[in-house]
């Protein structure tokens, strides 16, 4: 109840939001004026993921649902990014509908319930929508699949679980990444019987391998010119400074800044500006392969294409308190990953690469320049330890695609 009257009391707010457009408006009005009249009344399954990480985890699992199963495939996104991405993996799929997420508008819900025959709702990592659940969960089945809850998150879910766990009766079966996330589901509301650990999706993610001619070109394109490639994924405000003062260390390398937000060039280039060093953007490379010491990556997409040329991998949000990127997509090209101490989103993976000893910890200048004089050491013969790590731990949507025949 609580939560429709703070939506009942957002709605006017909303309305002349909409109304004045601009970004919010306009980002207001793609979710909840969208025209559901090209979905079929046939059966479908509903696949909701927030942004570019869901989808990329979720898509062998949804591949693989449409390789196994008779329905359509409702997608729906949160962020512009996400929805670019998918439209890239499965816009040309005649089987797959493509929408952005109406923001829990039980309108906009009701409306696609009422055209399409929905079998199941898949929920990617946690989504918890109130709206979407309950009314979806009188209909069809409900799954959280590769869910987890952050130490944030469940701070404040705490706070809700009294109203969580009427929302999580809806909820057929939570299908969690690790035995923690098992046991905080359960914490905050969800039914012991309904909660499995089955494993992260993040190691079904399909990446996409490169040739050795791709890779050359990737070089030129930079123009490495011999040197050693440090780049920097994911990167966010705050870790720029710890970043540039170790560059500032190396000899003969070549530092590549692939933020997570592209708007914030601007600021990185003026700190960049700070530190005296030369820098060329992504989007002004073309074919002008001018020899710089820092390249701004301004365009999504190309991460994995250049963590297969890095030698020296740090992975973003890590030194700051947003709790991590992926650190798999650097390991599965062969790179150790160089993180600092929040993963709090990456808890398991981290403590299992750091386990294994593919993968190392910082939280300043030292220990990052000693990491990764140990990786130059060590780097062989960690190929063979990575490929295990991600044979242990793969075929979670296969176990998904199994535990979905039985569900009743």
């Amino acid at each position: 109840m609580f939560y429709q009257i703070i939506r009942l009391i957002l709605y006017p707010f909303i309305s002349i939001l909409m109304m004045i457009g601009g970004k919010r408006g306009d980002f207001l009005k793609r979710r909840l004026k969208q025209d559901f009249s090209s979905l079929k009344s046939e059966e479908y399954i509903w696949v909701h993921c927030s942004s570019v990480g869901e989808i990329n985890l979720s898509e062998t699992l949804i591949r693989k649902l449409l390789k196994s199963r008779e329905e359509r495939i409702l997608l729906t996104m949160f962020t512009d990014t996400g929805i670019g991405v998918a439209r890239d993996k499965f816009g040309k799929d005649e089987r797959v509908d493509i929408f952005y997420f109406p923001l829990d508008d039980k309108k906009s819900i009701l409306t696609i319930l009422e055209r399409i025959k929905l079998n199941l709702l898949i929920l990617v990592e946690t989504e918890i929508w109130p709206n979407l659940i309950t009314e979806v969960g009188k209909r069809a089945k409900v799954i959280i699949v590769n869910g987890r809850i952050s130490d944030r998150s469940l701070k404040r879910y705490k706070k809700l679980s009294g109203y969580l766990r009427k929302v999580f009766f809806s909820i057929d079966k939570f299908y969690m990444q690790s035995d923690e996330d098992s046991r905080r589901i359960i914490e905050i509301g969800a039914q012991p019987e309904r909660v499995e650990t089955l494993g992260n999706l993040k190691f079904d993610i399909s990446f996409q391998k490169y040739d050795d001619d791709e890779k050359r070109e990737l070089r030129e394109l930079f123009n490495v010119d011999g040197r050693k490639v440090f780049t920097a994924g994911s990167s966010r405000s705050g870790e720029y400074e710890i970043l540039l003062e170790t560059f500032k260390q190396l000899k003969d390398t070549i530092l590549i800044l692939v933020p997570r937000h592209i708007e914030r060039t601007p600021q990185i280039e003026e700190i960049i500006k700070h530190y005296g060093f030369t820098y060329k953007k992504y989007s002004e490379l073309e074919d002008r392969r001018e020899r710089t010491d820092i390249i701004i990556v301004d365009k999504i997409g190309v991460l994995r294409k250049i963590y297969s040329i890095t030698d020296i991998a740090f992975v973003g949000g890590t030194l700051v308190n947003i709790g991590g990127h992926s650190l798999l997509e650097p390991l599965f090209y062969g790179k150790t990953p160089i993180f600092g101490p929040y993963l709090q989103n990456v808890k398991e993976i981290s403590k299992e690469i750091l386990h294994l000893g593919l993968g190392y910890k910082v939280t300043n200048v030292d220990e990052f320049l000693k990491s990764i004089t140990e990786i130059e050491k060590k780097q062989e013969g960690s190929v063979e330890k990575i490929r295990e790590l991600f044979e242990k731990n793969s075929k979670t949507a296969d176990k998904i695609i199994e535990r979905l025949k039985n569900l009743k």
